[in-house]
């Protein structure tokens, strides 16, 4: 009757040391066995962080060419594409409209001349009679009203002469205005460039009256300029002097290298902040805030020796912010950031199977990879996708 509990007892620590030796196998079997482990190593690379932000390509000098003077185009002596040197001639406009007010204020100021003429004789008659009137008073041959008359005739003539005279500096003043404008029937190129663009066609009739015609424009196309758009997030990243690379659409993987001019204060399109939809004002501009992006425009040059950047070129442009040589790198993916924006946690894989967890003191960054500055060694396997580890 006693053997039965001493089998009892030999059962139970039996069972409970097969429970702790299948703990114990458990714990220090590895976190992933049976399943499939995706790692990544630890390696050496170059890494660059910067900013990116699509741009525009436009000539740094250009000038819209415009007609000054009204009328019917005679003849184009440019076409798009053509180079030209300061000093051409560009444009002919029809003169006979500025030329007939031309012709005009002269035949005026002729008149005018005529009219003074006369003038000045009827003055130095009024001197004479008055100068008569004058010695017969001496004299007491005259009357003292006759002498007051003369003297009124001599004001009189002098204030006439006085008033052609104006009357002919008026008159060629406006002559010489009806000379320029019948210059600026003939259009001359105002710098040496391209011509990009061309508005009008000959037998065009141009109306200068309430306000300027375009008629074509010109550029030089070395050096160009990019028209940056940087998001307002990424703008305090940004500033003059950075130094800077872009590429087009159409150079392949061709770079080109430039430093940032200028960075203008205002973003080129103010937001639209008007009141829709009956709500206040401060909800209007809330809504606005949350559907738009704010950017702001980066200015840089570039040579354009061989011709291969265009007006119009879309560009993404790398505004570099720091690089590093061969330095240790990982992906962003295998690192968590919880931490902090410096320090992050990896799970590193060991050579026996176990997954451990690592702080990681971290660098430049280009958006795929980080510098590793301390924290992991070369070759290390970091585990993407795994749960953080609790090794003890």
């Amino acid at each position: 009757m006693r053997r039965l509990p001493t089998i009892r007892r030999r059962l139970f620590w039996g069972g409970l040391g097969l429970l702790g030796l299948g703990c114990l196998l458990a714990w220090k079997a590895p976190p992933f066995q049976g399943k499939p482990i995706n790692t990544v190593p630890v390696t050496r690379a170059d890494i660059e962080s910067s900013v990116t932000a699509l741009g525009t390509l436009q000539p740094r000098r250009y000038v819209d060419v415009g007609a000054q003077a009204s009328g019917q185009i005679r003849r184009l002596h440019a076409e798009v594409g053509d180079q030209i040197r300061k000093g051409q001639l560009l444009v002919e406009i029809d003169p006979s409209t500025q030329q007939a007010k031309l012709d005009a204020g002269q035949f005026s100021i002729e008149s005018l001349q005529a009219q003074l003429a006369e003038q000045r004789a009827q003055h130095q008659l009024a001197q004479q009679q008055l100068k008569r009137q004058q010695s017969l008073a001496a004299t007491g041959a005259t009357r003292e009203e006759d002498l007051q008359l003369a003297q009124a005739q001599l004001k009189v003539t002098q204030a006439r002469t006085n008033m052609f005279e104006a009357q002919i500096l008026q008159a060629q003043a406006n002559l010489r205005s009806d000379k320029a404008e019948l210059g600026y029937t003939r259009i001359y190129a105002p710098m040496d460039g391209t011509v990009v663009a061309l508005d009008v066609r000959e037998g065009q009739t141009l109306n200068a009256q309430q306000q300027t015609p375009l008629i074509l424009r010109i550029a030089r196309l070395s050096p160009m300029t990019v028209w940056a758009q940087v998001s307002e997030a990424d703008i305090g990243k940004v500033e003059p002097g950075m130094r800077a690379y872009f590429t087009t659409l159409a150079g392949g993987k061709r770079r080109w290298t430039s430093t940032v001019r200028q960075i203008l204060p205002i973003p080129p399109k103010p937001l639209d902040q008007s009141n829709q939809g009956g709500g206040s004002p401060a909800s209007a501009t809330a809504g606005a805030t949350a559907t738009q992006v704010v950017q702001y425009t980066v200015l840089l040059d570039v040579d354009n020796p061989d011709g291969a950047l265009m007006a119009e070129m879309t560009t993404q442009v790398f505004f570099i912010a720091g690089q590093a040589s061969q330095v240790l790198t990982a992906p962003l993916a295998a690192l968590d950031n919880s931490s902090g924006d410096d320090v992050r946690t990896a799970q590193v894989l060991t050579r026996d199977g176990r997954v451990e967890p690592r702080s990681v003191r971290t660098g430049l960054s280009d958006r795929l990879r980080v510098q590793v500055l301390d924290g992991l060694d070369e070759g290390d396997r970091l585990v993407i996708g795994a749960p953080p580890a609790k090794g003890g």
